[in-house]
């Protein structure tokens, strides 16, 4: 595949962007059932996935209309730090990808101020007996792979302070991830459960996959990806091996079309529920691999990367037709049957950064500065 193929895509997204972003507005998408996304409450972990987007069509294009829109949306979200209380292990999810490019491309001091406050939230959930980040507010002693995706903020943070304590907590809960979270086979827990007062480790709980063994795929996806960024801020080769590791599971239990069923462990048949948002958030994780294996590897890695993105593209997007989401077949949550087969504005943030890394993009959303080689 040649960045021609990338560029038309990205273009066919653009003129897509175009259109949806009138509609949708400042608002806080999650779901896209019957053409149209929802509108979610202000604290809902998923409210940095649309500002991104836009930042990453803004990057691309430099219209200032997407950036507008935005800051806009990012100004709306300052109700949720100021209330303090619904806080949680995913403040990375949401002020990385919408404060960060602001900070990032125009040296905005509120955003700055909004990712040290949502960061250091993040450092206090740390626990320090486990070696986790506690998730949620209400379940003491429960942590999940999502949060690693959220690692990055802290990462920033040591950078920006240059404090090291921030770093220490991500590489820390980025260590229990690897060595609790990614099993022996590259298949990944999704929620373990510690005793918040000695960090003992109690179960595996299945939560959003099919039962405590099975293999949730979009918590795959998480590990996949999360682990290789912690590798770029750290250097330790630890998470890249981790990483490579869940890759493999990944890769090896891909259906036909390289679109990833919700669950790796369930019946599979025609009508099993795909998840395009696990599918383009691996698809980004396997080129960030891709960048630090040695180059008889890199073809695994990439190869793979880009059959599931051509996939979306072909089979699962909706970039010629009037729907809002700009891939369908997503699921939330299916064991309580949550939009299951619908649009996703995660499946559509990170299918959106899989087209940019494909045009060359290294200057993502999820990081400070390279470490690797350190």
């Amino acid at each position: 595949m040649d960045k021609a193929w990338a560029k038309n895509t990205m273009d066919r997204i653009l003129t897509k962007l175009e259109k949806t972003m009138p509609e949708i507005g400042a608002s806080f998408p999650h779901a896209c059932v019957d053409d149209k996304y929802d509108n979610m409450h202000a604290s809902c972990w998923t409210n940095g996935f649309w500002p991104g987007t836009l930042w990453l069509a803004y990057q691309y294009s430099k219209n200032e209309a997407f950036a507008n829109t935005a800051k806009e949306i990012e100004e709306k979200l300052d109700e949720v730090i100021d209330g303090f209380y619904k806080l949680d292990h995913d403040v990375g999810f949401i002020w990385q990808l919408s404060a960060g490019p602001n900070y990032k491309f125009f040296k905005n001091e509120e955003s700055k101020l909004r990712m040290l406050k949502v960061a250091s939230v993040l450092a206090s959930r740390f626990n320090l007996k486990g070696n986790f980040i506690q998730a949620w507010n209400h379940q003491l002693g429960w942590a999940i792979v999502d949060c690693t995706m959220n690692l990055p903020i802290l990462c920033w943070a040591s950078s920006e302070t240059e404090n090291p304590r921030y770093r220490y907590f991500a590489e820390a809960f980025a260590k229990t991830v690897a060595n609790h979270f990614v099993r022996e086979d590259g298949s990944v827990n999704h929620i373990l459960s510690f005793d918040p007062d000695t960090g003992e480790l109690i179960e595996s709980i299945g939560g959003q996959g099919n039962a405590p063994d099975s293999a949730w795929s979009r918590g795959a996806s998480w590990a996949l990806y999360g682990l290789p960024l912690m590798y770029r801020h750290s250097g330790d080769k630890e998470f890249l091996t981790a990483a490579k590791k869940v890759a493999h599971f990944f890769i090896a239990n891909l259906p036909e079309d390289f679109v990833a069923h919700w669950d790796f462990r369930v019946p599979r048949n025609e009508d099993t529920p795909r998840d395009t948002s696990a599918t383009a958030c691996a698809a980004c994780g396997l080129l960030e691999i891709a960048k630090y294996v040695p180059e008889a590897e890199k073809e695994i890695y990439e190869t793979a990367a880009k059959r599931m993105l051509v996939s979306l593209t072909d089979n699962y997007s909706n970039l010629d037709n009037n729907k809002q989401c700009i891939l369908t077949h997503g699921t939330s949550h299916c064991p309580e049957n949550q939009n299951v087969n619908v649009g996703l504005i995660y499946a559509d943030y990170f299918y959106v950064e899989g087209i940019s890394r494909l045009l060359g993009n290294e200057d993502i959303f999820w990081y400070a500065q390279d470490r690797t080689n350190i």
